[in-house]
C-alpha cells in the first residue's frame, strides 16, 4: 500500500472533482456549456494517476509481474502522461489566444506529442528497472522521451501563462498560474530524483486549478445570471424606446468585432485582455439604460425634436452612469462596473469635444466609450426608427467615414471600416424594426 498511497489520494481529487462536475453539469443543469478539453482532461486524468500506481506497485514486485505486463502498464502510463500535458496546454492556448489556425503552427505544435509518443512505443522494450534505496523504479529511453515531452510542454505552458497573461481574466489567472507552478515544481522534483514518485500529483494539480478558477459550474452560473440580469434590464429600457431590443444584440456584434480587430492592432495589444474583452461585452448592452428616466413622449416622438426636449434626451447619459453606479455597484467585479459607467456615460462623447455629457476630446474619452459610440451610431442610422426609415448601408457606412476625427477615434474608424464584410453580414441577418 505504502508504494501507492499519494497516486490513491490524487485519484481521489479528480473523481471527487469529476462527479461534482458531471452533476452541475448534466440533467437539469445541462443548459450550461461544457468545455470540451475540460471534460478530456477529466477523463485522461484519472488512467494517468491510476497507471502512475499500478506501476509503482509492479515495478516493487518484478518477481512477480512478467515482464511484458510491466512494459505493458508503463506504456499505458507513459501514454496517459503524454496526453495529458497535451491537452492542459491545448487547453490553455484556447483559454487565451486560441489554437493558431494555420497549419504549419499546428503541426509544430503537436509534432513533440506525435513524436515522444512514437519513442515510448519503439523504445519500450529496452526499458530498465532500477532498485532504489526505498523503491525500485524504471529507467530508459521511453522514460527520458516522456521526460523531455513534459518538460517541452510544461515550458510551452509556462510561456502561454506569462506571456498571454492579460487573456486570461484576473480573477482565475493566480489559480492558473499556480497550478502550472506547483506541476512544474512536482516535475523538476521528479526529474532530480526519479526515485519518489510524486507524478500523480501534476494532474491532481492541473484538474484542481482548472476546475475551482475556470470551470466551476457554480461560479459560471452565478456569473451567468448575473450578465442575463443585466442583459434584461437593458431589453426592458430599449422596450421603452420602442425598440425590441434588437439595437442591443446588434451592438453588441459590432462591439464584439470592432474588438476582435483591436486585438490584433499591435497599440492595443496590451489593453485588450480578456478582461476588457468581456467587461466590454457585457457592458454594451446598458449603454442607453440612462433611457429608463426619459418620458416616453419624447422617446417615442415620431418628429424631431425641439431644443429643450433635446436637452432633456441628452441627460439619460449622465443618468445612466449615474443607474449603473447605484444599481450594479455590490457586483464583485469593479473593472466591469467602471466599463459599464464609461460605456453609458461617454458613449455620446465626440473626438473634437462637440460631444456630451462633458464634451471631452481625443483620448480623454475611454476606448470603451469609443468603441461602443461607432456601433450605436451605425445602429441608429442602419435601423427603422419612429421618426424615420433605415438609410442604405453604403450610406451607414459613409457616415462613419465621414465622422472619422471629428465625431469618432480615427483609429478606431479604420477599424471598424476594414471589418466590413462582418459588419455587413450582422446587418443582413437581422431583423430591423
Amino acid at each position: 500500500m505504502h508504494y501507492f498511497k499519494l497516486q490513491i489520494g490524487s485519484l481521489f481529487v479528480v473523481l471527487f472533482i469529476t462527479f461534482n462536475y458531471i452533476r452541475q453539469t448534466s440533467g437539469k443543469n445541462r443548459n450550461l456549456s461544457c468545455n470540451k478539453l475540460f471534460d478530456a482532461l477529466l477523463i485522461v486524468s484519472p488512467w494517468f494517476i491510476f497507471f502512475d500506481g499500478l506501476t509503482a506497485w509492479t515495478v516493487n514486485h518484478l518477481d512477480t509481474v512478467p515482464l511484458w505486463l510491466n512494459n505493458t502498464f508503463h506504456c499505458l502510463f507513459f501514454l496517459a502522461v503524454d496526453v495529458t500535458m497535451f491537452l492542459s496546454f491545448i487547453y490553455l492556448c484556447d483559454a487565451t489566444f486560441g489554437f493558431p489556425k494555420s497549419t504549419i503552427k499546428r503541426i509544430l505544435l503537436c509534432s513533440p506529442f506525435v513524436i515522444n509518443v512514437l519513442a515510448i512505443f519503439i523504445f519500450i522494450k529496452d526499458l530498465d528497472y532500477v532498485i532504489g534505496k526505498t523503491t525500485n523504479y524504471s529507467m530508459g529511453l521511453s522514460v527520458i522521451a516522456c521526460y523531455i515531452n513534459a518538460w517541452v510542454y510544461f515550458l510551452f505552458l509556462f510561456f502561454v501563462v506569462t506571456f498571454y497573461r492579460k487573456k486570461i481574466e484576473k480573477n482565475r489567472y493566480a489559480g492558473v498560474i499556480i497550478s502550472v507552478v506547483v506541476s512544474l515544481t512536482v516535475m523538476i522534483l521528479q526529474s532530480i530524483f526519479p526515485e519518489i514518485l510524486i507524478t500523480s500529483i501534476v494532474p491532481a494539480a492541473f484538474i484542481l486549478g482548472f476546475y475551482l478558477f475556470m470551470e466551476d459550474p457554480s461560479y459560471r452560473r452565478l456569473e451567468k445570471h448575473n450578465y442575463e440580469m443585466i442583459s434584461g434590464f437593458s431589453t426592458l429600457v430599449e422596450n421603452k424606446d420602442d425598440n425590441t431590443g434588437g439595437h442591443i444584440l446588434r451592438t453588441k456584434q459590432y462591439v464584439e468585432i470592432i474588438l476582435n480587430q483591436l486585438q490584433n492592432e499591435k497599440k492595443y495589444r496590451n489593453i485588450i485582455s480578456r478582461d476588457f474583452v468581456n467587461n466590454m461585452l457585457n457592458a454594451a448592452p446598458m449603454h442607453d439604460i440612462g433611457k429608463i428616466s426619459t418620458p416616453d413622449v419624447i422617446l417615442q416622438k415620431p418628429g424631431k425634436l425641439t431644443p429643450e426636449e433635446y436637452e432633456i434626451m441628452k441627460q439619460h447619459a449622465p443618468r445612466g452612469g449615474e443607474i449603473i453606479m447605484e444599481t450594479f455597484s455590490r457586483l464583485d467585479n469593479p473593472e466591469f462596473l467602471k466599463t459599464a459607467y464609461y460605456v453609458a456615460r461617454y458613449h455620446h462623447e465626440k473626438w473634437n469635444g462637440n460631444g456630451y455629457p462633458e464634451g471631452l476630446d481625443g483620448e480623454k474619452i475611454p476606448l470603451c466609450a469609443r468603441i461602443m459610440a461607432i456601433a450605436d451610431v451605425f445602429d441608429a442610422v442602419s435601423a427603422k426608427r419612429c421618426y424615420r426609415d433605415a438609410m442604405p448601408i453604403d450610406q451607414c457606412f459613409q457616415i462613419i467615414e465621414k465622422g472619422r476625427g471629428t465625431d469618432f477615434d480615427p483609429d478606431l474608424v479604420d477599424i471598424f471600416l476594414s471589418a466590413k464584410e462582418e459588419i455587413i453580414k450582422v446587418y443582413s441577418t437581422k431583423t430591423f424594426e
